[in-house]
């Protein structure tokens, strides 16, 4: 794990935000096309904010998300709708969004629809994960009765998850799509995903999610 530390998360934002772009443009000069997979949540709003901005040739980048709950575009607690109002704005308005929600389905037949789609996209280009205090990341939940089928070789590239706060389903990406990905960053604030990030590297991975990705990630934080 390569771990970095920042003055301030403002500072973190527009450097992390930097890289990345610089990791599309450089895929982008030996393919055709690269993804971007992100969280969703507050945290990275104001990396998107910054990365919107980035000279990158955004019409061969596709965008999705590692997660998603299973709510309408419109809904205030659809990642997708945070995606599209801070990150696919100016310059990257022309990237290709990869949504997950499909109306008139549950999760478990949205993420079978898409899984199909999804492997023909891997190995993803470039990942950003976030992680819970609980060492979750994705919709990858300690405890939740879906993760051990998450974490194996043989998962689908997409499946439903059933998270602990008692709210609407999710589907989420799975270990070892997460795991293919060329460039990973994990991006944490607060001194008490510090603590979590450090106790995931002694437990196992069902336990700690976020521990089966730390090998192959720059986590990058800053303590406000």
């Amino acid at each position: 794990m390569n771990f970095v530390e920042y003055v301030d998360a403002d500072i973190l934002m527009v450097d992390l935000a930097s890289k990345i772009a610089g990791e599309l443009e450089n895929h982008l000069l030996t393919q055709d096309r690269v993804s971007l997979c992100v969280p969703g949540g507050s945290t990275p709003a104001p990396m998107f904010d910054s990365l919107s901005a980035a000279n990158v040739d955004w019409a061969r980048v596709d965008v999705l998300l590692t997660d998603e709950r299973w709510v309408p575009e419109d809904s205030d607690r659809s990642n997708t709708r945070m995606i599209k109002n801070r990150l696919l704005q100016g310059p990257a308005a022309s990237a290709n969004l990869v949504p997950f929600f499909k109306p008139g389905l549950d999760a478990h037949a949205g993420a079978t629809a898409m899984s199909d789609a999804l492997d023909a996209m891997l190995p993803l280009g470039v990942l950003v994960l976030g992680m819970g205090t609980d060492m979750h990341c994705a919709s990858l939940f300690p405890g939740a009765p879906e993760l051990k089928a998450a974490q194996a070789n043989d998962a689908p590239a997409l499946m439903p998850m059933t998270p602990g706060d008692g709210l609407e389903p999710r589907v989420t990406l799975t270990a070892r799509v997460l795991a293919q990905a060329s460039n990973t960053h994990i991006l944490i604030v607060g001194e008490d995903k510090k603590i979590a990030l450090n106790a995931a590297q002694d437990l196992p991975f069902d336990q700690a999610p976020v521990g089966q990705f730390l090998q192959q990630a720059t986590v990058h934080w800053a303590r406000s």
